[in-house]
């Protein structure tokens, strides 16, 4: 008997203390996927551009005579002030961990989805409906999300669980399912269908499709050859974003120099197939020149960053279409004289599914 009580003690002691070690060497993965020094190069990379493109600005907004015209400089002076606002936030998020990150996406989802909401009237009766689509469903998601997806010793998932199981299924399906019945029950039947519609599409494109961008720092990722990529996520994310905001920088430039066809005139008359190409391309040679950020080889990030310009440009597309038969400009105002949170995100919202989903069937470990 006591020679039993004593291998029990042995074996209890014994896992006792592998678990320790597991959680520690857990703590350790997590904290040096924020040490990478990817990460601050990309945010470098990032600074300096905008640096560069600032005082490029204020040349260009005091010289009277420089063949551009003023209409075009103030929007691009602009829109570098919004890209600031954007990285300073974004950065600051980082900088507070992978909650952090979470949190910020997650508060974005909750403007953005305000602003679609302003945007698409609804009526008394979806009060409740509405309710529940911006305190429990939207929290819900991000809590998801923080819960993580991956094993321990990874940066998400401490448990072990798998929440991207939850997370990927919860708003296409439960919350779609709820919002119609929750507004039958206020017994308002006017415009039923495109009341419910138009709560569902916001709800998955302001909350579900944008929450898969924090979600990336889940991903255990690996390249090609099958060997685990010793980089960090964070890097990863950075390079999503970048990418996605590149894309539409690059389409509209693309347009403004060659565009002759325009997609499609009654929805965006800025938007060309010489702009998309030319963005495809462009976004495509910037992604594979990056590919040190990422688990990709080079041929690999340019084919994800013209995947991810398809997807942005259909993001600013289909807002478009959206914007124009709210009759409205912009969906709210950021920035005097530059729209909303979700015009700038349109991009980020349509890819960032698109770009986990591929990234995760292909190079996770």
């Amino acid at each position: 008997m006591l020679s039993l009580l004593a291998q029990a003690t042995a074996v209890a002691t014994t896992q006792s203390s592998l678990t320790q070690s597991s959680l520690t060497q857990s703590s350790l993965t997590q904290s040096s996927q924020w040490s990478d020094p990817r990460i601050y190069i990309l945010l470098a990379v990032i600074l300096g551009t905008l640096g560069i493109s600032t005082i490029v600005g204020v040349i260009m907004s005091r010289r009277e005579k420089i063949g551009i015209e003023s209409a075009i400089v103030r929007r691009f002076n602009h829109k570098l002030r919004v890209w600031w606002m954007m990285v300073v936030i974004f950065t600051f998020g980082l900088l507070l961990g992978r909650i952090g990150v979470v949190v910020l996406f997650g508060l974005v989802s909750f403007w953005a989805l305000r602003e679609f909401i302003t945007m698409t009237p609804t009526r008394r009766g979806d009060h409740r409906t509405l309710f529940w689509v911006f305190f429990i469903f939207t929290p819900l998601q991000y809590v998801l999300i923080a819960l993580g997806s991956s094993p321990p010793g990874s940066m998400g998932g401490h448990n072990g669980t798998d929440y991207y199981d939850f997370y990927s299924i919860m708003i296409p399906v439960y919350a779609s399912l709820f919002i119609p019945a929750r507004a039958a029950i206020a017994g308002d039947y006017k415009r039923f269908l495109e009341r419910s519609a138009k709560i569902q599409w916001g709800l998955l494109i302001c909350v579900y499709s944008l929450s898969y961008a924090p979600a990336i720092l889940d991903l255990n990722l690996k390249q090609t050859a099958g060997n685990l990529w010793q980089g960090s996520t964070v890097s990863v994310l950075i390079f999503f974003v970048l990418i996605a905001q590149l894309a539409s920088v690059f389409e509209r430039a693309w347009g403004k120099i060659a565009g002759r066809h325009v997609i499609a005139e009654k929805i965006n008359a800025s938007r060309t197939w010489e702009g998309f190409v030319g963005s495809m391309v462009t976004t495509g040679l910037v992604a594979a020149l990056l590919f040190w950020a990422t688990p990709f080889y080079p041929w690999e990030a340019g084919i994800v960053g013209a995947v991810v310009t398809v997807m942005a440009s259909a993001g600013t597309m289909t807002m478009s279409a959206i914007k124009r038969d709210r009759g409205v400009t912009d969906t709210g105002t950021l920035v005097q004289g530059h729209a909303g949170v979700l015009d700038q995100i349109d991009n980020i919202c349509f890819a960032a599914p698109v770009f986990y989903h591929l990234t995760r069937f292909f190079w996770s470990a």
